[in-house]
């Protein structure tokens, strides 16, 4: 499938020393603890703290992996996703006294680690910005207007690059391509009220337990 492909040419960018020290980090030691309370979060930082297993305020890569393969990616995905969002937010969401090698993302922080070419709906403080949301099915949604298709999805991400940014076009390339492989439906649309539970993180949520019902249903 394409995303197996974005994937993997994405995780190729990464140096071995770099995914190497990460493996071992996701099996290794422990770390402070950074609460953050829930009520009090951004969006962004909503978005981001299903993934925060423990619920410490601190995401470490495992705790990325385990979130992954809880939402449904495969362990292959799981682990180059894991690799590639902490390399890339571990180091600046990191306060300066953190344990090295700073690869956990610290959810307080995590306006850091914004990037371009995306859809402009969180703002600079990481908070939701509706009329953003709406304009990505306003302007892209063609075949019906509560959903995407794959090629839809496609067109809004590239419609979104930064021309003098292309460090930035890969990111929107892996969380999208990521969530349309697990959230859209049997006839390949990915509907606005998925989409939009990706901001607040309430799709993970979902998809979370409708992969444990199903596995309940199996036995």
């Amino acid at each position: 499938m394409a995303i197996r492909r974005q994937s993997s040419a994405a995780a190729s960018l990464l140096l071995p020393p770099v995914a190497a020290l990460l493996f071992l980090w996701m099996f290794g030691g422990g770390h402070v603890m950074a609460h953050t309370e829930i009520r009090n979060m951004t969006a962004l930082q909503k978005h981001v703290s299903f993934f925060n297993r423990n619920k410490d305020g601190i995401i470490t890569p495992s705790e990325t992996f385990e979130g992954s393969v809880a939402i449904g990616f495969n362990a292959t995905y799981a682990r180059e996703f894991a690799t590639l969002v902490h390399a890339a937010n571990g180091p600046i969401t990191s306060p300066a006294d953190a344990p090295l090698p700073h690869l956990s993302i610290y959810i307080e922080n995590m306006h850091r680690g914004m990037h371009g070419s995306d859809t402009g709906a969180f703002d600079v403080k990481g908070r939701f910005v509706p009329q953003k949301f709406e304009e990505i099915f306003i302007k892209h949604a063609k075949t019906r207007p509560d959903g995407l298709t794959y090629l839809e999805m496609e067109d809004m991400i590239l419609a979104n690059r930064d021309p003098l940014d292309p460090a930035s076009w890969e990111g929107p390339q892996i969380e999208w391509g990521g969530i349309y492989n697990v959230a859209s439906d049997n006839d390949g649309f990915l509907h606005k009220d998925n989409a939009r539970g990706i901001y607040d993180g309430s799709v993970f949520v979902k998809l979370e337990e409708k992969r444990a019902f199903s596995h309940h249903s199996a036995m």
